[in-house]
């Protein structure tokens, strides 16, 4: 994990350490949680991941997270787990599956990762009290996180109307373009990708082909501005839904809301930027 934050959480006397890069997907330590049942965590870890069980939750997690995931590499993992042969390492199933949900760091702090949704699992494991203790103390750390975002959020937000000139991408690249025939025409798999082509003209697979270095999606990394209009966008494409309108059809009035709406928040923030700079001349 690159540019990565490092914290440490409390549970019973050990010291675990939390990975992240966004605020949104931690990545904690097995190895730290496997200390509390042995001085030999890898063991630990090991013997965890032969059991049939986990092999399933690993994989169904994969398949809802990660499109790159080796579903047959999986399948073979799973027919075998749970035998008396059975044996597999974290860098095994990493290296085979193209998992993203287990990690395995080198260095002084290296060790075993995995999102916090496997971690938890492996914590139950390994001790259901330890995992209580765990939870009590990740919980502080993300509301700590959410206070220090928040703080975050309003100083960018005052530095948004500063640099109220510089529109956002949106605008300058697509939004004040109409789609082309061939995106009108195209049957969309998902409403949810009809969408993204109406407010940042492209899917979401095309997104990741164009950012394979980003982890998340595209909405992760949308404006705020973005954000409250796709918000919008949603609800509106419900109702067009229950009116009958054809997707062709929805695309069209889709994109006209997208670009009114975008365009009256930035309109708004040039006010709000006007006041402010008013009050500061006062």
């Amino acid at each position: 994990m690159s540019k990565t934050s490092k914290e440490t959480i409390q549970a019973k006397g050990f010291s675990i350490q939390v990975y992240t890069e966004d605020f949104k997907n931690d990545y904690i330590s097995l190895t730290d949680i496997a200390k509390y049942k042995s001085d030999l965590p890898f063991i630990v870890i090991n013997n965890w991941l032969r059991n049939k069980d986990v092999i399933h939750f690993l994989g169904l997690w994969e398949s809802m997270h990660n499109p790159e995931f080796k579903p047959i590499e999986f399948d073979r993992f799973k027919s075998e787990a749970g035998s008396n042969a059975f044996a597999l390492s974290p860098q095994k199933w990493i290296e085979s599956t193209d998992a993203i949900g287990i990690i395995s760091k080198s260095g002084r702090y290296g060790g075993t990762f995995a999102h916090s949704d496997i971690a938890m699992e492996f914590a139950s494991w390994i001790s259901p009290e330890f995992k209580l203790y765990i939870i009590q103390d990740y919980k502080r750390l993300k509301a700590s996180e959410s206070s220090k975002l928040s703080i975050t959020w309003n100083l960018r937000r005052e530095i948004s109307k500063i640099n109220y000139r510089i529109h956002t991408d949106a605008i300058k690249t697509y939004l004040l373009n109409d789609l082309t025939d061939d995106r009108l025409n195209f049957k969309y798999a998902s409403e949810a990708d009809m969408l993204n082509v109406a407010l940042f003209d492209k899917t979401a697979k095309e997104w990741r082909e164009e950012n394979r270095n980003l982890r998340g999606n595209m909405r992760d990394y949308a404006s705020l501005n973005e954000l409250l209009v796709l918000a919008n966008m949603e609800s509106y494409n419900a109702i067009l839904i229950e009116e009958g309108k054809s997707q062709k059809d929805r695309m069209v009035e889709l994109r006209k809301l997208a670009r009114t709406q975008i365009l009256s928040l930035e309109k708004l923030e040039q006010k709000e930027l006007l006041q402010l700079n008013d009050s500061k001349k006062k």
